[in-house]
Protein backbone atom coordinates (compact mmCIF):
# COMPACT_ATOMS: atom_id res chain seq x y z
CA UNK A 1 0.00 0.00 0.00
CA UNK A 2 0.98 3.61 -1.10
CA UNK A 3 2.28 5.85 1.71
CA UNK A 4 2.98 9.71 1.49
CA UNK A 5 6.59 9.83 1.22
CA UNK A 6 6.47 13.33 3.38
CA UNK A 7 4.97 11.38 6.65
CA UNK A 8 4.73 7.50 5.94
CA UNK A 9 0.63 8.29 6.51
CA UNK A 10 -1.53 6.45 4.11
CA UNK A 11 -2.49 7.41 1.26
CA UNK A 12 -6.84 7.94 0.35
CA UNK A 13 -5.83 6.97 -3.48
CA UNK A 14 -4.00 3.08 -2.31
CA UNK A 15 -7.17 2.95 0.49
CA UNK A 16 -9.79 3.24 -2.86
CA UNK A 17 -7.15 0.75 -4.47
CA UNK A 18 -7.34 -1.71 -2.17
CA UNK A 19 -11.38 -1.40 -1.46
CA UNK A 20 -12.01 -1.52 -5.30
CA UNK A 21 -13.69 1.65 -4.61
CA UNK A 22 -13.60 5.84 -6.44
CA UNK A 23 -11.92 8.13 -3.95
CA UNK A 24 -15.20 9.55 -4.56
CA UNK A 25 -16.56 6.90 -2.42
CA UNK A 26 -13.55 7.14 0.07
CA UNK A 27 -14.58 10.89 0.87
CA UNK A 28 -18.33 10.02 1.52
CA UNK A 29 -17.67 7.60 3.95
CA UNK A 30 -14.98 10.12 5.34
CA UNK A 31 -17.28 12.24 5.76
CA UNK A 32 -20.70 10.42 6.59
CA UNK A 33 -22.65 10.23 3.78
CA UNK A 34 -25.36 8.02 3.84
CA UNK A 35 -25.22 7.31 -0.27
CA UNK A 36 -23.06 4.40 0.38
CA UNK A 37 -24.14 0.70 0.86
CA UNK A 38 -23.48 -0.61 4.38
CA UNK A 39 -20.90 -3.76 2.87
CA UNK A 40 -18.76 -0.99 1.06
CA UNK A 41 -18.89 1.28 4.32
CA UNK A 42 -17.62 -1.73 6.57
CA UNK A 43 -14.82 -2.33 4.04
CA UNK A 44 -13.62 1.03 3.65
CA UNK A 45 -14.15 1.78 7.14
CA UNK A 46 -12.28 -1.05 8.24
CA UNK A 47 -9.10 -0.38 5.74
CA UNK A 48 -8.47 2.94 7.32
CA UNK A 49 -8.44 1.67 10.64
CA UNK A 50 -6.54 -1.23 9.67
CA UNK A 51 -3.80 1.06 8.21
CA UNK A 52 -3.93 3.67 10.94
CA UNK A 53 -5.60 6.62 8.06
CA UNK A 54 -5.52 10.27 9.76
CA UNK A 55 -7.08 13.14 7.94
CA UNK A 56 -3.99 15.46 7.20
CA UNK A 57 -3.93 18.70 9.24
CA UNK A 58 -5.77 16.81 12.22
CA UNK A 59 -5.87 20.69 13.29
CA UNK A 60 -9.63 21.24 14.90
CA UNK A 61 -10.62 24.11 12.40
CA UNK A 62 -9.50 22.17 9.37
CA UNK A 63 -11.88 18.98 9.89
CA UNK A 64 -14.07 19.89 13.15
CA UNK A 65 -17.06 21.77 13.83
CA UNK A 66 -15.97 23.00 17.25
CA UNK A 67 -18.49 21.63 18.74
CA UNK A 68 -19.11 19.39 21.90
CA UNK A 69 -22.07 16.87 20.67
CA UNK A 70 -23.83 15.94 24.17
CA UNK A 71 -26.23 12.69 24.22
CA UNK A 72 -28.86 11.43 26.36
CA UNK A 73 -31.20 8.90 25.77
CA UNK A 74 -34.47 10.40 27.74
CA UNK A 75 -34.29 14.38 28.69
CA UNK A 76 -35.10 14.35 32.34
CA UNK A 77 -35.95 18.26 32.99
CA UNK A 78 -34.44 18.34 36.26
CA UNK A 79 -31.56 15.58 36.55
CA UNK A 80 -30.53 16.20 32.48
CA UNK A 81 -30.15 20.35 33.33
CA UNK A 82 -27.39 19.86 35.87
CA UNK A 83 -25.18 17.49 33.28
CA UNK A 84 -25.42 19.88 30.81
CA UNK A 85 -24.92 22.51 32.88
CA UNK A 86 -21.48 21.02 33.40
CA UNK A 87 -20.68 20.32 29.84
CA UNK A 88 -21.94 23.76 28.49
CA UNK A 89 -19.88 25.68 31.41
CA UNK A 90 -16.49 23.72 30.18
CA UNK A 91 -17.64 24.27 26.50
CA UNK A 92 -17.91 27.75 26.80
CA UNK A 93 -14.27 28.33 28.65
CA UNK A 94 -12.90 26.64 25.44
CA UNK A 95 -14.66 28.39 23.20
CA UNK A 96 -17.15 25.51 21.65
CA UNK A 97 -20.68 24.59 21.57
CA UNK A 98 -22.96 22.17 22.87
CA UNK A 99 -25.41 19.97 20.18
CA UNK A 100 -27.47 18.21 22.18
CA UNK A 101 -28.81 14.88 21.33
CA UNK A 102 -32.00 12.50 22.69
CA UNK A 103 -31.05 8.64 20.67
CA UNK A 104 -31.50 5.29 21.66
CA UNK A 105 -31.78 3.11 25.43
CA UNK A 106 -30.43 4.14 28.18
CA UNK A 107 -27.72 1.24 27.03
CA UNK A 108 -26.68 2.75 23.76
CA UNK A 109 -27.99 5.12 21.10
CA UNK A 110 -29.98 4.57 17.94
CA UNK A 111 -28.35 2.49 14.96
CA UNK A 112 -28.26 5.98 12.50
CA UNK A 113 -26.84 7.88 15.62
CA UNK A 114 -23.37 7.38 14.35
CA UNK A 115 -24.36 8.66 10.69
CA UNK A 116 -25.20 12.37 12.33
CA UNK A 117 -21.98 12.20 13.91
CA UNK A 118 -19.98 11.40 11.07
CA UNK A 119 -21.45 14.44 9.24
CA UNK A 120 -21.07 16.75 12.32
CA UNK A 121 -17.82 15.94 13.12
CA UNK A 122 -17.27 17.38 16.47
CA UNK A 123 -14.55 18.14 18.67
CA UNK A 124 -15.59 15.39 21.02
CA UNK A 125 -18.90 13.58 22.47
CA UNK A 126 -20.21 13.05 25.80
CA UNK A 127 -22.61 10.00 26.33
CA UNK A 128 -24.79 9.51 28.99
CA UNK A 129 -25.36 5.74 28.20
CA UNK A 130 -24.42 2.68 29.74
CA UNK A 131 -21.94 1.73 27.25
CA UNK A 132 -20.89 2.06 23.11
CA UNK A 133 -20.56 -0.55 21.01
CA UNK A 134 -17.33 -1.62 19.80
CA UNK A 135 -18.42 -0.69 15.83
CA UNK A 136 -19.23 2.56 17.13
CA UNK A 137 -16.24 3.15 18.66
CA UNK A 138 -14.32 2.17 15.74
CA UNK A 139 -15.65 4.76 13.99
CA UNK A 140 -15.34 7.10 15.84
CA UNK A 141 -11.48 6.47 16.71
CA UNK A 142 -11.20 6.33 12.64
CA UNK A 143 -12.12 10.01 12.50
CA UNK A 144 -10.36 10.68 15.70
CA UNK A 145 -13.41 11.71 17.85
CA UNK A 146 -12.90 10.81 21.57
CA UNK A 147 -16.34 10.22 23.58
CA UNK A 148 -16.29 9.85 27.18
CA UNK A 149 -19.52 8.04 29.49
CA UNK A 150 -21.29 9.57 32.15
CA UNK A 151 -21.82 6.93 34.17
CA UNK A 152 -24.52 7.48 36.80
CA UNK A 153 -26.44 4.82 35.14
CA UNK A 154 -24.11 1.93 33.88
CA UNK A 155 -21.09 0.17 34.03
CA UNK A 156 -18.73 0.78 30.91
CA UNK A 157 -16.26 -1.82 29.79
CA UNK A 158 -12.98 -0.57 31.33
CA UNK A 159 -11.43 0.42 28.27
CA UNK A 160 -13.90 3.20 27.98
CA UNK A 161 -13.31 6.91 29.63
CA UNK A 162 -15.74 7.58 32.28
CA UNK A 163 -17.04 9.91 34.38
CA UNK A 164 -19.17 8.58 37.81
CA UNK A 165 -19.59 8.46 41.14
CA UNK A 166 -19.51 6.49 44.09
CA UNK A 167 -23.26 4.98 44.27
CA UNK A 168 -22.25 2.35 46.56
CA UNK A 169 -20.91 4.61 49.24
CA UNK A 170 -23.72 6.65 48.48
CA UNK A 171 -26.43 3.89 49.57
CA UNK A 172 -24.35 2.76 52.23
CA UNK A 173 -24.67 6.30 53.81
CA UNK A 174 -28.18 6.57 53.31
CA UNK A 175 -28.61 3.55 55.04
CA UNK A 176 -26.65 4.31 58.09
CA UNK A 177 -27.79 7.53 58.65
CA UNK A 178 -31.56 6.21 59.24
CA UNK A 179 -29.97 3.07 61.21
CA UNK A 180 -28.25 5.60 63.67
CA UNK A 181 -31.59 7.50 64.16
CA UNK A 182 -32.97 4.40 65.52
CA UNK A 183 -34.50 2.62 62.30
CA UNK A 184 -34.81 -1.15 61.83
CA UNK A 185 -37.66 -1.65 59.38
CA UNK A 186 -36.04 -0.01 56.48
CA UNK A 187 -36.84 -0.45 53.08
CA UNK A 188 -35.18 0.47 49.19
CA UNK A 189 -36.54 1.02 46.16
CA UNK A 190 -33.73 1.40 43.53
CA UNK A 191 -33.59 1.88 39.91
CA UNK A 192 -33.86 -0.81 37.20
CA UNK A 193 -32.47 -4.46 37.65
CA UNK A 194 -30.38 -4.17 34.89
CA UNK A 195 -28.40 -1.29 35.15
CA UNK A 196 -25.34 -1.21 37.53
CA UNK A 197 -26.28 2.21 39.42
CA UNK A 198 -29.43 0.68 40.78
CA UNK A 199 -27.65 -2.48 42.02
CA UNK A 200 -24.26 -0.66 43.42
CA UNK A 201 -26.72 1.57 45.73
CA UNK A 202 -28.49 -1.24 46.79
CA UNK A 203 -25.96 -3.14 47.53
CA UNK A 204 -24.64 -0.34 50.02
CA UNK A 205 -27.86 -0.54 51.40
CA UNK A 206 -27.35 -4.42 52.05
CA UNK A 207 -24.05 -3.93 53.51
CA UNK A 208 -25.32 -1.21 56.04
CA UNK A 209 -28.22 -3.50 57.12
CA UNK A 210 -25.64 -6.48 57.57
CA UNK A 211 -23.06 -4.21 59.81
CA UNK A 212 -25.88 -3.41 62.07
CA UNK A 213 -26.93 -6.82 62.65
CA UNK A 214 -30.58 -5.80 60.77
CA UNK A 215 -32.27 -8.75 59.25
CA UNK A 216 -33.27 -7.97 55.34
CA UNK A 217 -36.62 -8.51 53.78
CA UNK A 218 -36.46 -9.71 50.63
CA UNK A 219 -40.07 -8.36 49.83
CA UNK A 220 -38.69 -5.00 51.07
CA UNK A 221 -36.33 -4.33 48.15
CA UNK A 222 -38.05 -2.93 45.21
CA UNK A 223 -36.74 -2.25 41.76
CA UNK A 224 -38.30 0.91 40.11
CA UNK A 225 -37.27 3.40 37.36
CA UNK A 226 -36.27 6.33 38.89
CA UNK A 227 -39.45 8.39 37.82
CA UNK A 228 -41.78 9.21 40.14
CA UNK A 229 -44.65 7.13 39.01
CA UNK A 230 -42.02 4.21 39.80
CA UNK A 231 -41.32 5.43 43.43
CA UNK A 232 -44.89 6.15 43.87
CA UNK A 233 -45.87 2.45 42.85
CA UNK A 234 -43.53 0.69 44.49
CA UNK A 235 -43.92 2.69 47.70
CA UNK A 236 -47.79 1.93 47.68
CA UNK A 237 -46.68 -2.00 47.61
CA UNK A 238 -44.17 -1.20 50.95
CA UNK A 239 -46.81 0.96 52.82
CA UNK A 240 -49.92 -1.65 52.40
CA UNK A 241 -48.08 -3.94 54.42
CA UNK A 242 -49.40 -4.83 58.03
CA UNK A 243 -45.36 -4.20 59.28
CA UNK A 244 -44.69 -1.29 56.62
CA UNK A 245 -41.48 0.10 57.00
CA UNK A 246 -40.58 2.97 59.18
CA UNK A 247 -38.00 4.35 56.73
CA UNK A 248 -37.38 4.47 53.01
CA UNK A 249 -34.41 4.81 50.78
CA UNK A 250 -35.04 5.83 47.50
CA UNK A 251 -32.27 5.40 44.84
CA UNK A 252 -33.03 8.44 43.04
CA UNK A 253 -35.08 12.30 44.34
CA UNK A 254 -37.87 11.68 42.16
CA UNK A 255 -38.35 8.12 43.18
CA UNK A 256 -38.30 10.12 46.64
CA UNK A 257 -41.12 12.38 45.53
CA UNK A 258 -43.09 9.60 44.60
CA UNK A 259 -42.77 7.97 47.95
CA UNK A 260 -44.23 11.29 49.33
CA UNK A 261 -47.09 11.28 47.42
CA UNK A 262 -47.80 7.68 48.50
CA UNK A 263 -47.74 8.35 52.25
CA UNK A 264 -49.84 11.21 51.81
CA UNK A 265 -52.26 9.55 50.35
CA UNK A 266 -52.33 6.79 52.93
CA UNK A 267 -51.92 10.02 55.74
CA UNK A 268 -48.81 8.81 56.92
CA UNK A 269 -46.37 11.64 58.15
CA UNK A 270 -43.09 12.50 57.09
CA UNK A 271 -40.96 12.40 59.00
CA UNK A 272 -42.88 11.42 62.14
CA UNK A 273 -44.22 8.18 60.83
CA UNK A 274 -42.02 7.30 57.75
CA UNK A 275 -38.94 8.50 57.49
CA UNK A 276 -37.68 9.35 53.63
CA UNK A 277 -33.75 9.65 52.33
CA UNK A 278 -33.60 10.15 47.97
CA UNK A 279 -30.15 10.30 45.95
CA UNK A 280 -28.92 12.84 43.69
CA UNK A 281 -29.62 16.10 45.19
CA UNK A 282 -31.29 17.67 42.87
CA UNK A 283 -32.22 21.49 43.40
CA UNK A 284 -35.81 20.39 44.08
CA UNK A 285 -34.96 18.64 46.88
CA UNK A 286 -34.61 21.60 49.38
CA UNK A 287 -38.21 23.18 48.16
CA UNK A 288 -39.78 20.00 49.27
CA UNK A 289 -42.52 20.08 52.30
CA UNK A 290 -40.37 18.43 54.23
CA UNK A 291 -37.29 19.18 52.89
CA UNK A 292 -35.44 16.02 51.42
CA UNK A 293 -32.65 14.29 52.85
CA UNK A 294 -30.79 12.57 50.11
CA UNK A 295 -27.39 11.72 48.99
CA UNK A 296 -25.15 14.37 47.07
CA UNK A 297 -24.65 12.98 43.80
CA UNK A 298 -22.15 15.73 41.94
CA UNK A 299 -24.14 15.87 38.55
CA UNK A 300 -23.33 18.65 37.48
CA UNK A 301 -19.30 18.40 38.36
CA UNK A 302 -19.68 15.07 36.20
CA UNK A 303 -20.70 17.04 33.66
CA UNK A 304 -17.77 19.22 33.69
CA UNK A 305 -15.45 16.63 34.36
CA UNK A 306 -16.48 14.43 31.19
CA UNK A 307 -16.15 17.56 28.83
CA UNK A 308 -12.41 18.54 30.30
CA UNK A 309 -11.34 15.19 29.95
CA UNK A 310 -13.34 14.51 26.56
CA UNK A 311 -11.37 17.72 25.43
CA UNK A 312 -8.51 16.98 26.50
CA UNK A 313 -8.30 13.69 24.87
CA UNK A 314 -9.27 15.51 21.57
CA UNK A 315 -6.27 17.77 22.25
CA UNK A 316 -3.67 14.68 22.51
CA UNK A 317 -5.25 13.63 19.09
CA UNK A 318 -5.01 16.66 17.72
CA UNK A 319 -1.02 17.50 19.28
CA UNK A 320 0.22 13.78 19.00
CA UNK A 321 2.89 12.94 16.00
CA UNK A 322 2.72 9.25 16.05
CA UNK A 323 2.45 7.96 19.27
CA UNK A 324 -1.10 7.17 18.76
CA UNK A 325 -2.66 3.92 17.80
CA UNK A 326 -5.25 5.68 15.20
CA UNK A 327 -7.16 2.49 15.14
CA UNK A 328 -8.07 2.35 18.50
CA UNK A 329 -7.47 5.88 19.71
CA UNK A 330 -5.07 5.10 22.40
CA UNK A 331 -2.07 6.79 23.31
CA UNK A 332 0.72 4.74 23.78
CA UNK A 333 0.15 2.21 26.70
CA UNK A 334 -1.48 4.91 29.09
CA UNK A 335 -4.75 3.38 30.99
CA UNK A 336 -8.12 4.72 30.27
CA UNK A 337 -9.08 7.32 32.00
CA UNK A 338 -11.45 6.91 34.91
CA UNK A 339 -12.87 8.85 37.53
CA UNK A 340 -15.24 8.44 40.07
CA UNK A 341 -16.38 11.10 42.73
CA UNK A 342 -17.64 11.31 45.73
CA UNK A 343 -21.06 11.30 46.80
CA UNK A 344 -22.02 12.97 50.34
CA UNK A 345 -25.43 12.54 52.44
CA UNK A 346 -27.55 16.01 52.83
CA UNK A 347 -29.59 16.04 55.73
CA UNK A 348 -32.80 18.15 55.92
CA UNK A 349 -36.18 17.63 57.31
CA UNK A 350 -37.06 14.08 55.63
CA UNK A 351 -35.72 12.16 58.74
CA UNK A 352 -36.40 11.66 62.24
CA UNK A 353 -36.16 9.31 64.73
CA UNK A 354 -39.26 6.01 64.72
CA UNK A 355 -41.98 7.01 66.52
CA UNK A 356 -42.61 4.95 69.58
Amino acid sequence: METDAADGRVTLASVAEEAGVSLSTISKVLNGRADVSPPTRARVEQLLADRGYRRRGGGRSESRAELIELVFHELDPIWSMEVIGGVEQVAKEHGLSVVLTVSGSRHAPDPDWIEGVMRRRPVAIVLVFSELAPEYRERLHSRAIPFVIVDPAGDPSPDAPSVGSANWSGGLAATRHLIELGHTRIAAITGPEDMMCSLARVDGYRSAMNSAGLAIDPDWIRFGDFHVSGGRERARELLGRDDRPTAIFAGSDMQALGVMEAARERGIRVPEELSIVGYDDIPLARWLTPRLTTVHQPLRRMGEEAARLAIRLADELDHEHGATDAASGATGSAPTPRMDLATSLVVRESTAPPAG
